[in-house]
Formats: structure tokens, C-alpha cells, sequence
């Protein structure tokens, strides 16, 4: 649809201030390094305009009421306080609930079954206190209000819920300053029968809500003392000489000095790299720097270069600044790019050559993916309205690709097919390669073209493909012989293979069959077997691809949910540092526009090529392991990358091999050597700096939260062909337990035993690994491999912020939304309602939500949702759940508040993702089998062959008092009896 019909709701055109890709921003000069500049708005789609004066009124308006509309059928009752309709409770009362607890074996914890809210009736929120936001500020005007989250906010002060260290607030403590444990009270909340309130347990929407609220008006400073905002919440830093935390993210921003006492801790040492992440609007761009033929200085590569952390030699003591370091923006900023000279290409760099592979065999035409793929393709090239040409002064028109990219098309089935492209020809020629043993490129010119200098002939061969393919069913089709095929296309220059496949490759060399998923293996040992390849020409194509330079994202469609293989076919794009986009039960009225977004999207997003990574260190610590989708020979060597984009990540672990120094900080430095995709070879150096201590409790005032979960993630991706997952989601559950008992003995020492005390800033940490635990990755119980590996494969590519939202997912409730959700602030931004914890205690009866997980979005709707919700929606005529189109994939463009409220908020999910498009998928109750994977992204409660996020909590604090008490036992399984026994305390509540 058109961006100027998406929001707008009669407000015209032309400069349409709801546009959600509008940027509404004066010219802003280039700020001088340190000074940080205006807060922008801290996601594209911050442009959303206000309800115009033709709208229906807000919903609730006494003045303008519904004619048809009874009170009992009112959807939009009002808006309750976050995490429940009586506010925030006192969460002082958890830890004298936990020691009311014990270690018994029946103090499992349970909860009322009865629900007490209904979305059909007003329920009043009661008189609440003012809200507080993030670091005690109070949230702009319009903001979203809630209760605060802390019981003591002063400056010195901690949760009650835990015994934390003291926390460096931003604009608030000053730099090294030092805060006391906060002492539990609240004995008289003690529960009678040794309950646990859910309400007063951690929350990881709250925890979300208050720190978006304050980066809405803040940016966040790289080098003050405070902790990288939450992954998953949109803000803009300010380099001022260490790298943003979208860029990389250590574990500890204050590391211990010795071995010793990090491993005391429990905590890993490492970092999250992001390299290609994708900036926000406000933010400064990378600056480029070119020193001629000389390159950057160099040490013993191109990589080692001086930045305002990292010297490249000591200086006197009596050395001061350099004058000009202000215009030298690699003294000055954390991340830099250098070009480099010759003697770094291994080949001349060219712009990315793209070449799209194209399943044509009669499962791809007859499901009809084929022509879903054909119309991604074009989208990515031209725009979804096809209007780009490559024109200057027209932003409809201009390039999607940058200037020198260049792309080829190629068909396959049970022979290869090349076209020739080029522009002088009045369609596109078509050349047929059946050699198979051998593969060859039979086109010495025409196969790859300037997308916009033969629009005509890709379009038109693009149109046609669909309809030529339809009379030739071939069921079969060659996939390994026509990547090799790719391969040498591609091997003069690197690039990209974009590939879409809608079957079982079952023919030629290289071919795979059905047998090899043995449903016996199936929860035993032997599964990880079949986690990846164990053909030895798959794996040599993987290689050769890598080595070439050449990165491969895969589209693979399943329909009926058949095995595809997605262990070997995928292992190419894990090898080569691409993507799989993988489609289970494809279903081509449903699934076509989100193809086709990704599609689109995959090739349009910053990638590199030719890729070589390495990371340093401080002396005193060295690199011990790499975890991610790259190629490493050695132990030690450079990772070679085939290609990488924006959106993947790698994980870094670092290891002690001497002391630090507590009066040096410690210096980490990665440097990406690729090709741009103008054809461009740079290094790209990102350089982070954090403090050293002796052990003290500045290491758990630092630590980020967001990057211990996706290191503890990664790694336990990489062990899956090592261990079995019962050990893993064993060395899970132990790993949680070091971590806090490590604290409890080191900083809280002087709290009764029976008391649960968390870090501060690891108090949702618990939930994490129990969603881990869940995901389907790791999850016991019967699980589709295909999707299982395709799990496993995403969580050791997934960046931060992917990474939170996969393992806790954001739930919006729509029918309570107040008028101004959905919708700009005064300050511009979008207000955004607070999001409900994942549980079904907090769903109501009637009520709709938005479930979004980074991944996809359902939209789950009660049995019982008002019929007007349902026409304001989706328009007049759909006023019950049987009459909603079950393949309904977006929502229409209504003149309705609530319809613009909702597409507000998905245009905002898509500003906060990686590469997933933003559909929807319904999920009605008792229809739609969505409505399964909805009760399974419910993590609180017990589902997913675990227990419930209470009952995780009962099982550490108990081993937390076994390992104080000195009789733990750490075995690989040892807690897989324990939590099997938790799961069954509480019955489900789906």
C-alpha cells in the first residue's frame, strides 16, 4: 500500500505527518566528538501522525457513542495499570515469601485458577501513585504511565524484591560511586500456605517499558559509566570514542583483575559483535577514511589501527592532546572505517554481484511459491510499486541497490537454466546447462546486469517464468549441482546466492532423501546426528563458497510441513555467515506477503563480502572461542566469512592468561576486512573499553544482562552436536544456579538462607534461561528437526536485540488501548502501550492481542471479542470470528482509530527486529491452529515439556541453598528429575 494511504486517514498526501518512514528532522550539523547532539527520535518510524478530525471518535466517548454499541459489549474498557488492573504490587514480599518456602518438597507454588478480569466490563484501575520513570525521572507528557517499578528509588537504594548491588544511574550516581544492599522486609506478607504472588516475581515487560520511556528523550552517552540500554527497546547513542552497544556489547563493563574472582562469579567474559548493524536516523553515520596507498597504520595488518582506546604506542608521560584530533574522527570515535590499499584484496573489488536461484519444479509452481519468489525478487530491485529506476531527484524512483551491484537470475529443476539479461535485447535469453557431474556457466556475458539498465527484460522474464514453468512438472530438482554451478559464476568476485527452494532436492549429485530423518532418534542421543550434514559434498560446496567469498541466504518453503533437510541445506548458509528463511507449512494466500517482505528485505540490507574477522584484546586476556555462522581453520586464525549483513552476530569469549592491571582499563578491538556492496574494500574497527577492578562490587553494578543470555545462548548452540540436549538444558539450569549463588556468597552474604536474592541487574535473568530452556532449540519432548536445527542455526546468528525478543516475546493488548496509543506523542513519538507479561493469568476473556517474538506476529482473539472490535479492524461485514479470513496476512487501510492504532504498532514492531517481516497471523480461539504456538510463547506458565516461571524460580533458590549449605551435586542431568517433578506442582493453565 502506499505510504501516503497508511496512516493518514483523510489528512492527505502530501506531507503526511503519520507517515511511519517520515523523518521530520532539520539538517543537523556534524557534532563535535564527545558533546552528544539532539535526541532524535529513536526509530524510523517515529513520523506518526495524530487522529485527524473525520475519525471516528475514541472509543469510550461519551459524547459520540456507538448507535449499535450496548455497554456489555464494549471493547475498549479502560486502560489498566500495567501488570494488572490493581498496578504494581509491593514486591517486597517475595523474598519473605521464598523463605517461607523451604526446600520442601510440598511447597510448590500455585496460583488462583479463577480469572478476575473481563474485557467486557470497566474495571477501575484505583488511585495509583504518580508514575515514575527510568532513573526517577518522571516520563514525558503522553507517555506511558506506570507505576514505579522500584519500592526504593532513592539514590542508594535497591529493589526490596533483592539484596543487589548498587546500580549506576544514568544522570543520577556519579562515576565510581558505590551503593548498599537493599535489606528485604515485609515479614507480614508472608503468605499463609508458602506462596508465591506472580505478581511480585520479576518482570521482563516492565523492565523493557521504563528504559524505553526514558531514551524516548535521552541518547545514550558511549563512554559515561552507565549500562547499555535493553536490546529490545530503540534509542540513539552518541560515539564518543567507544562503540555503540548496536555495534558490540560486552558481558562486563568492569571486570574483575583475576581469573579467580570472575570464575567465583559464575559469569562469562565476552562480547556480542554486531559489526553491520543498522543505525537509527538520529544517529552519526560511520565515517570513512582514506589515507591513499598508505592505508591506516598498521602493526602487523590492516586491522590494527590507533583509535581513542586503543594506541598504537605508548606516549610520554608529558604528552598532551593533538590539536587537530577533533577533525581526525578516528581519535575521536569508537567505530571507524578505513579503505585499504591494494596489498589487502585478495581479488579487486567490485560491487556485490547477486544471483538469485529460482526453484522451478512442479511443487514450487503448484503451491504457488514461485510466483510468490519472482514478485519478491522485483520488489527488492524496484520498489513495491515497481517505480524504481535508478533516476536521481525522485526518492520513489531511486536505486535499491547501490551504484555497481549488479544481479543474474538462473532457474533450476532436473537441469539449470541461465539467462542472459542484457539490456539491447527484447527479452531475456534462456541457456540450459544439464551437465550435472561437471556444472559450468555457459554465459560468458549477459548473466550478471545493472538492475536498472535492463528493468524491461528482468521484469518481463520475471512476469514469465511463472507461466513458462507451469506446462514443464518436473517434481524433481538438482540443488547442490546448480550451487556449484553459482559457485563458479561467482568465483571471479564473491558475492551473493540468494536461493529459493520449495522441495526436497532429490536429484543429481548431492541429493537427499526423506530416510535420513529417523523418527527412532527422535529424543535420544543419537537426534544430534542428525542436526547436520554428514554428506561430504555438501560440505566441500560449504567450504568452497566460504573460501570464495560468496555468502548464501536460503528461502526454503515446506508445505504440509514435509522434512526438507534443513540440517543440510542450511549447513551452507551457516558456513558461509548467510541466512535461512524457513517456511513450515507454507501456504501460499497467507504466507506470500511475508516471502516476499524478507525476500525483499535480504537483498536490500548492508552486506559485505569477502569477509575476514578478528578480534584483540588487552594483555592479560586472550580470545578463547568464537561462536557463530563463519569458517575458522585454526585455533586462533582470523574467521573467514563469505558474507555479512546486517543483522548477524558473533559471540566472543575471552579467557585470563595474567593478571589486569585495576588501574588500566581493559581494551577490546574487532576489525572487519570486507567488500561494500559499492564495490568498496574496507576495515571496519570497533573498539570497546571497559574498566578493571579487584573484585569488588563494581562487576555486578556492570554487568549487561543482554549479553550474558546471548553468549549462555550461542554457546549452547555450538554444543549441540556434542552433547545431548537434556545435558544442555542441564549445564542451562546449573549456569543460572553459579550465577546467583556465586553472588549470594561473594555480596549477600549477611541475608538469612531463605531469603531469594537477585542482582539487580540480572533480576529477569531467571526467566531468560527458563525461556531458553523452552525454546525450540532446546525444548524436550518430540520437535520437528527442520525447524528444531533452524532454531539452533538462528540463536547462534541472532544479534541482542533478536535474541530478547525470541526468548521473551512483547504482548500488546488492542482491545484496551486508550485514544492516544498508536499514535505521536508532543514529543513525536509514538506511544506505545505497556506490554503484559506472558502468561494467561494476564489474558482476558474478550479480549485481542498483538504477540510479536521478533520472528512473527499473531494476532490471537478470544472467543468472545466484541463484534465491533472486529469490524473496526477488519471492516464492515466481519463482525465475528468465522467470518475473518483465516489467511488474512495484513490488515486493510480503515478510516477506524482502532485499525490505525494497530498498524501503528506493527509499523513500530518492524523498527525493533532483524530481518523477519512484519505479517500477521490469526490465532482464534478454538479455530486456528496459531492459536498452539500462541499457548506456547505463553513462558510463565508451564508449557513446552518445563515448568512454570514460578516454579523455575522455587528449583534455583533451592539449589542456591543447597550450594550455600555446601551439598549441592553438579552433574550433567541433575536437574532434569528436579524440574521434571516442579513441572507437575502446578497445573497448566492452558
Amino acid at each position: 500500500m502506499a505510504d501516503q494511504m497508511y496512516h493518514a486517514m483523510g489528512q492527505g498526501a502530501g506531507n503526511d505527518p503519520s507517515n511511519p518512514q517520515a523523518q521530520h528532522l532539520p539538517p543537523q550539523p556534524y557534532p563535535a566528538a564527545g558533546y552528544p547532539p539532539g535526541a532524535a527520535p529513536p526509530q524510523p518510524g517515529a513520523g506518526y501522525g495524530n487522529p485527524s478530525p473525520n475519525q471516528w471518535p475514541a472509543y469510550g466517548s461519551p459524547q459520540q457513542p456507538y448507535a449499535t454499541q450496548s455497554p456489555d459489549a464494549a471493547y475498549n474498557t479502560a486502560q489498566q495499570a500495567p501488570m494488572g488492573a490493581t498496578g504494581d504490587p509491593s514486591m517486597a514480599g517475595l523474598a519473605s515469601q521464598m523463605s517461607g518456602l523451604g526446600i520442601a518438597a510440598d511447597a510448590g507454588a500455585r496460583t488462583h485458577r479463577k480469572k478476575h478480569r473481563h474485557a467486557h466490563h470497566d474495571i477501575g484501575a484505583g488511585t495509583t501513585a504518580p508514575a515514575q520513570g527510568f532513573n526517577n525521572a518522571m516520563p514525558p507528557a503522553g507517555g506511558v504511565q506506570s507505576t514505579p517499578q522500584f519500592l526504593n528509588t532513592g539514590l542508594n537504594q535497591s529493589p526490596q524484591l533483592v539484596a543487589p548491588a548498587g546500580v549506576p544511574q544514568p544522570g543520577l550516581s556519579a562515576p565510581g560511586m558505590t551503593s548498599q544492599p537493599g535489606i528485604p522486609t515485609g515479614a507480614d506478607s508472608v503468605a499463609a500456605q508458602g506462596r508465591i504472588d506472580p505478581e511480585q516475581i520479576p518482570s521482563i515487560p516492565r523492565s523493557r517499558d521504563l528504559p524505553a520511556q526514558h531514551y524516548f528523550s535521552h541518547v545514550y552517552p558511549t563512554m559515561d559509566r552507565h549500562l547499555p540500554p535493553p536490546a529490545s527497546i530503540p534509542f540513539v547513542a552518541h560515539d564518543q570514542g567507544n562503540s555503540s552497544p548496536k555495534y558490540a556489547r560486552l558481558t562486563l563493563n568492569n571486570i574483575p583483575s583475576t581469573s579467580d574472582f570472575l570464575s567465583s562469579t559464575g559469569l562469562p567474559l565476552g562480547m556480542v559483535l554486531q559489526p553491520l548493524a543498522p543505525l537509527d536516523p538520529g544517529e552519526q553515520p560511520i565515517p570513512v577514511l582514506d589515507f591513499g596507498d598508505v592505508g591506516p597504520r598498521a602493526a602487523d595488518d590492516a586491522a590494527r589501527t590507533s583509535t581513542p582506546s586503543c594506541p598504537s604506542a605508548p606516549v610520554a608521560a608529558n604528552f598532551g592532546a593533538r590539536v587537530d584530533r577533533m577533525q581526525r574522527p578516528e581519535l575521536m570515535m569508537g567505530t571507524v572505517e578505513f579503505l585499504v590499499p591494494k596489498e589487502y584484496w585478495n581479488k579487486e573489488p567490485v560491487g556485490l554481484r547477486t544471483l538469485f536461484l529460482i526453484d522451478v519444479s512442479r511443487e514450487s509452481v503448484h503451491r504457488g511459491y514461485l510466483k510468490g519468489v519472482c514478485a519478491g525478487i522485483a520488489e527488492a530491485l524496484y520498489g513495491e510499486d515497481g517505480e524504481a529506476d535508478g533516476s536521481e531527484g525522485d526518492e520513489s524512483k531511486a536505486r535499491k541497490l547501490p551504484a555497481g551491484a549488479k544481479v543474474g537470475i538462473v532457474t533450476y529443476d532436473k537441469e539449470v537454466q541461465f539467462y542472459n539479461l542484457t539490456a539491447t535485447l527484447g527479452q531475456a535469453q534462456m541457456m540450459v546447462m544439464t551437465d550435472l557431474e561437471e556444472p559450468f556457466v555457459p554465459l560468458s556475458e549477459g548473466l550478471f546486469v545493472d538492475p536498472y539498465e535492463s528493468k524491461s527484460v528482468i521484469t518481463s522474464l520475471l512476469d514469465r517464468i511463472p507461466a513458462i514453468f507451469s506446462h514443464i512438472k518436473i517434481t524433481e530438482s538438482a540443488l547442490l549441482p546448480t550451487l556449484n554451478a553459482a559457485l563458479s559464476a561467482l568465483q571471479p568476485t564473491g558475492g551473493k546466492i540468494v536461493c529459493a527452494l520449495a522441495s526436497l532436492p532429490t536429484w543429481g549429485p548431492g541429493k537427499l532423501t526423506e530416510q535420513r530423518d529417523d523418527r527412532s532418534v527422535h529424543g535420544t542421543d543419537a537426534e544430534r546426528k542428525l542436526y547436520t550434514t554428514d554428506d561430504p559434498a555438501w560440505k566441500k560446496t560449504a567450504s568452497k563458497l566460504a573460501e570464495a567469498g560468496v555468502g548464501v541466504d536460503f528461502f526454503i518453503a515446506s508445505p504440509g510441513g514435509v522434512y526438507t533437510d534443513v540440517a543440510t541445506i542450511g549447513h551452507v548458509a551457516a558456513l558461509t555467515g548467510g541466512e535461512t528463511f524457513f517456511y513450515p507449512n507454507y501456504h501460499s494466500p497467507r504466507d506470500t506477503i511475508k516471502v516476499r517482505k524478507e525476500l525483499a528485505h535480504a537483498v536490500n540490507r548492508e552486506t559485505g563480502y569477502q569477509c575476514l574477522m578478528k578480534v584483540r584484546c588487552s594483555n592479560g586476556l586472550q580470545v578463547s572461542s568464537y561462536h557463530g555462522n563463519f569458517v575458522q581453520h585454526a585455533l586462533g586464525a582470523d574467521l573467514e566469512i563469505g558474507a555479512v549483513d546486517a543483522e548477524k552476530a558473533i559471540g566472543v569469549l575471552f579467557s585470563y592468561d595474567g593478571k589486569l592491571d585495576p588501574k588500566l582499563d581493559a581494551h577490546f578491538q574487532a576489525a572487519l576486512l570486507y567488500t561494500s556492496a559499492d564495490g568498496q574494500r574496507r576495515v571496519r574497527c570497533i573498539n570497546v573499553v571497559a574498566a578493571v577492578n579487584d573484585g569488588g562490587m563494581e562487576t555486578m553494578k556492570y554487568v549487561d544482562q543482554d549479553a550474558i543470555v546471548a553468549i549462555i545462548a550461542k554457546e549452547a548452540a555450538s554444543k549441540t552436536l556434542d552433547k545431548s540436549l537434556k545435558d544442555i538444558r542441564a549445564n542451562i539450569s546449573e549456569k543460572t544456579v553459579d550465577i546467583f549463588s556465586g553472588y549470594r556468597k561473594i555480596f549477600s552474604g549477611s541475608h538469612p538462607p531463605g531469603q531469594l536474592v537477585l542482582p539487580e541487574n540480572l533480576k529477569e535473568f531467571s526467566m531468560y534461561m527458563l525461556s531458553l530452556v523452552k525454546s525450540r532449540a532446546f525444548k524436550g519432548g518430540n520437535e520437528a528437526i527442520d525447524r528444531r536445527v533452524h532454531d539452533m542455526r538462528m540463536i547462534r546468528s541472532f544479534g541482542c536485540t533478536e535474541m530478547s525478543l525470541y526468548l521473551y516475546p512483547r504482548i500488546i493488548p488492542i482491545h484496551n488501548l486508550q485514544p492516544e496509543d498508536g499514535f505521536a506523542n508532543a514529543h513525536g513519538q509514538l506511544q506505545v502501550p505497556p506490554a503484559l507479561r506472558a502468561s494467561f493469568s494476564k489474558i482476558e476473556d474478550g479480549g485481542a492481542y498483538l504477540v510479536d517474538n521478533g520472528q512473527a506476529v499473531l494476532l490471537w482473539l478470544h472467543s468472545q471479542v466484541s463484534p465491533n472490535l472486529l469490524e473496526d479492524l477488519f471492516g464492515p461485514g466481519h463482525d465475528s470470528l468465522q467470518e475473518l479470513n483465516p489467511n488474512t496476512s495484513s490488515l486493510p487501510v480503515l478510516e477506524t482509530h482502532l485499525n490505525a492504532q494497530v498498524r501503528n504498532l506493527l509499523q513500530y514492531f518492524s523498527t525493533v527486529r532483524g530481518s523477519k517481516a512484519v505479517t500477521i497471523q490469526l490465532a482464534r480461539q478454538g479455530l486456528d491452529g496459531a492459536e498452539y504456538e500462541f499457548a506456547r510463547l505463553l513462558l510463565e506458565d508451564r508449557n513446552n515439556e518445563a515448568q512454570s516461571y514460578v516454579d523455575w524460580l522455587v528449583h534455583v533458590h533451592r539449589q542456591i541453598n543447597l550450594e550455600l549449605a555446601g551439598h549441592r551435586k553438579k552433574e550433567e542431568s541433575s536437574g532434569e528429575s528436579t524440574l521434571a517433578s516442579l513441572s507437575a506442582m502446578r497445573s497448566p493453565m492452558w
